[in-house]
């Protein structure tokens, strides 16, 4: 694995379009395509399913979450692994 410095920016625009997990406050999570992210953490996502305990709760279109209500965000080791080895 590379120890690299990553700008955040670029960072944040490489993963735009992959799948991520924003876990919410209340332990909701919300799985979907990452649609943008802005400098204060809000999350906009695609194709997106709530999910409480492992369980889905409701299927939405496009979802807004205000970063004061993600507690954080999850990317797949994979996807991880690939965007720091660029």
């Amino acid at each position: 694995m590379s120890t690299a410095r990553v700008d955040p920016s670029e960072f944040l625009s490489r993963i735009t379009g992959e799948k991520v997990v924003v876990k919410m406050r209340d332990g909701t999570e919300c799985h979907g395509a990452l649609q943008s992210i802005d400098g204060f953490m809000n999350v906009a996502l695609e194709n997106t399913v709530g999910k409480y305990k492992g369980e889905t709760t409701k299927t939405y279109g496009d979802v807004f979450i205000r970063g004061t209500n993600g507690k954080y965000s999850l990317l797949s080791s994979i996807l991880l692994e690939r965007l720091l080895t660029l």
